[in-house]
Parts: C-alpha cells; structure tokens; sequence
C-alpha cells in the first residue's frame, strides 16, 4: 500500500492483526506514561513479533532519556524510533547513533511557517512525522485528534519524507491525500472508539479508505 501507513498507539493482539490485515506498512508503539496508549516495553516486545516481516514496529517515546530508550531497545527491539517531544537535532543524532536505527522526528504544525522547523533536522532525522499542536489544555503532545490545513505541505520539497498525522480517519483521509500527497499517514486516536481503544473495525475502515483514495488517484 501506498503512501506508508502507520497504526499507532497498539496495545492488543487483535488490534495488530487488524492492522497487518489490512496492509499497514507500519505498527506504532507508545512509551509515555500520560498517554492512555501506553504500553510495557515486554508487552510491546510480544506484541510486535507479529509484524516481523510484514511491517516495521516503531518505538514512540517522548523526550526519553538513554535509560529509558535502553529499555526499550532492549525489550522490543523495534525496526525504528520516534521522537515526540522537544528533541533537539543534537539529541535526534545521539539516539540514531547510539541505536543504530532509523529515528523518524514528530514536528507540531499549526501554519505554515512551522515547517521552518524542519531545516535543522534535514540529514539528522531519516524521517518527519507532522502533528497538529495540541490544544493549549493537552497533557499529550500527539493523539489528541486535532488537524491542521494539510495544503500548507503541498509546497513542501518532494525530498522531505514524512508521515501526516492529527485528526486523521477514515472519513477524511481522502481529502488529506489529495490535498496534500503525503508520502505516509498516521492514525492513532481516528481509529478508536475511546482513548486507547482500538476498534478493529476502525483500523479496517481507515486502510480500506486509504486504498480506495488511492484507486481514485489512479482512474
């Protein structure tokens, strides 16, 4: 399937097969202990043995520090890191150093001039992931279901690869394709039917969604 699709916030067995049924390409991981999509690291290591081979597991965390990422690393072995805190490029090189694996950095959009932020990243990040910021009340950096004017990244440099999030579901995931042709999309809370709740159903919706709109692009 394309673009890239990621399932994010996997806290179930039958949420992730729902997720490699439908052909995600990715399956997301949350380590942030305010998050209601948190998970163990040894659970998320059971979990995403399920995936080897047919998408990559991705490790998200929130301005984490070595021990914590030691652990991780350690418990779940996933195929790539997200950063989704305040992260510095600096810091986004230590972690791909010191891991050796892809670090793929979370960037909160509002207008357009945030995608300035994206410069100094460029050759330190191996990829983007744009978030609306979260409300002014949020306590999550990500996953609060916000969007922003996805037309603001049709101007981006077709060499910037990055994955849209905020607000997505399978209702206007449509409209995000064709208004902005992101190279790879990331649902978490569009695809639940409470915080933390993956609805099997929802995933299959959302994936079957992004097929058709990409049927659609190719009549």
């Amino acid at each position: 399937m394309r673009p890239d699709v990621k399932i994010c916030g996997l806290k179930t067995a039958d949420a992730i097969d729902a997720a490699l049924a439908g052909g995600a390409s990715h399956v997301g991981f949350i380590f942030f202990e305010k998050s209601p999509r948190t998970i163990a690291s040894e659970e998320a290591g059971r979990l995403r043995q399920a995936a080897r081979g047919r998408a990559k597991a991705v490790a998200v965390t929130v301005d984490a520090d070595d021990a914590f990422l030691d652990g991780i690393v350690a418990a779940m072995a996933p195929d790539m890191l997200q950063l989704h805190g305040q992260e510095t490029p600096a810091r986004v090189a230590e972690v791909r150093a010191r891991y050796r694996l892809p670090v793929m950095k979370a960037l909160a959009i509002s207008e357009a001039a945030d995608l300035a932020a994206i410069a100094p990243f460029l050759g330190v990040a191996d990829r983007f992931l744009f978030d609306a910021k979260p409300p002014k009340d949020a306590v999550l950096p990500g996953g609060n279901g916000v969007a922003f004017d996805w037309r603001f990244l049709a101007t981006l440099d077709p060499g910037v690869d990055y994955m849209l999030s905020g607000g997505l579901d399978a209702a206007n995931v449509g409209d995000a394709l064709r208004l902005a042709h992101p190279p790879g999309l990331d649902v978490s809370s569009g695809v639940e039917s409470a915080p933390g709740v993956k609805d099997t159903g929802l995933i299959a919706d959302f994936l079957n969604a992004v097929r058709a709109a990409r049927a659609g692009e190719a009549a």
